[in-house]
């Protein structure tokens, strides 16, 4: 027996389908239509309308496309019309207690840069006040940089409390704690005197020379938020604020200040801060327009690269200007010259208007005040 009539056989053993009458009944949608009066126009066997498709399955695929659609349509809708992405979560969001997010996020936990330029001027001061052939003081330099973390969380908690009608106005910072009502001003000022009372103990482990002059520099920080709404210059006032571990750190070290070496070391960080922060100031110029407040980004407008040039050169002649009077090794000038092709880096090749790019080169100031560091730590070994 062929395998073809075994085949046909068993076919007959199976049993018929089940299918209502009137689900047979209408088994085509083809409608036959007029022949088309038109002449060379090839013939196409099968349009799309003339598909063979069963009156039972036609209805449940018009009811699938129609879900297709709206589907596609309402992710459309969402695209369109949806918030803007949301920030990506910071190890703050991943490792710590959810009460504890909103007051790290006060103190600026997640973004070190602020620290880090707090604290390179207090460890060029150390550094620059041992003992030619030694190493610096690890103990102050211990202190130093925990208190630069406390000092710049207590900084930025006074600028959020003071600022925090114009930040809800500003896209930068409209999430902000206290901005956006995670943390109320109460809580805030909870956490100020939280922070406060740590530095504290920070402090008081220093010369009574030292605590003074570090109590002094409270007076710079609590006014410091305030200075954008009456002057151009909040750059300069930074300076002033963010450079005094530069006067601080030697005085913890000799008991007393060298002018002579301190207050070149202590201007050349002021122009520093003019450089990075001016940089940092265009992310806002168009919301520091809106809202009314001022900076040096305002100031300088199309001359702003002029303008840091010129602070540049200068923050350059005063770290030069100390290193000579400390009687430092040729190795610091060495890294002097490298610190000084990065900063160039920076104003040559910055695109103030990208907000991508400001931020980029302001984060990049920590590698300048890692190689004066490392220079005046190579230098004084070398002396």
């Amino acid at each position: 027996m062929t395998p073809f009539r075994v085949l046909s056989r068993a076919s007959r053993r199976l049993p018929k389908p089940s299918l209502p009458r009137s689900h047979l009944s209408a088994v085509s949608t083809y409608q036959p239509t007029a022949k088309p009066n038109y002449p060379n126009t090839p013939l196409i066997p099968f349009d799309h309308k003339h598909r063979w498709i069963p009156s039972y399955l036609d209805s449940d695929l018009r009811f699938v496309a129609h879900l297709s659609g709206s589907s596609s349509s309402n992710k459309d809708e969402n695209h369109r019309v949806g918030d803007d992405p949301k920030p990506e979560a910071s190890w703050i969001d991943v490792y710590l207690p959810r009460q504890a997010r909103p007051y790290a996020k006060l103190a600026r936990l997640d973004k070190p840069i602020g620290t880090w330029l707090l604290a390179w001027p207090c460890m060029w001061s150390i550094t620059l006040a041992a003992s030619p052939g030694y190493l610096p003081d690890i103990k102050m330099l211990t202190l130093f940089g925990c208190g630069a973390l406390l000092l710049r969380g207590a900084g930025c908690t006074v600028n959020d409390l003071l600022d925090r009608d114009i930040d809800t106005m500003v896209e930068r910072t409209k999430l902000r704690p206290v901005a956006s009502g995670l943390v109320t001003p109460f809580e805030g000022l909870c956490f100020l005197g939280f922070q406060l009372l740590l530095g504290l103990g920070i402090l008081l482990q220093l010369n009574n020379y030292s605590r003074v002059l570090g109590a002094s520099s409270l007076l710079l920080v609590f006014s410091y938020p305030l200075m954008k709404r009456f002057t151009f210059w909040p750059q300069a006032y930074l300076g002033l604020t963010f450079n005094w571990g530069a006067l601080l750190g030697w005085a913890a070290v000799k008991g007393s200040i060298d002018p002579a070496i301190v207050l070149p070391l202590y201007i050349s960080g002021v122009f520093w801060t003019l450089v990075y922060d001016t940089i940092y100031a265009h992310q806002d110029k168009e919301d520091d327009l809106k809202v009314g407040v001022k900076s040096t980004a305002l100031r300088f407008g199309d001359s702003t690269k002029e303008w840091i040039a010129g602070f540049g050169i200068l923050c350059i002649c005063s770290l030069a200007l100390s290193g000579y009077n400390a009687d430092i090794g040729w190795p610091y000038y060495a890294l002097l010259a490298v610190a000084s092709g990065q900063l160039a880096w920076q104003i040559w090749t910055v695109d103030l208007s990208s907000r991508i790019d400001c931020n980029r080169k302001f984060v990049s100031n920590k590698w300048f005040g890692g190689i004066i560091c490392s220079g005046i730590l190579l230098g004084r070994l070398s002396s």
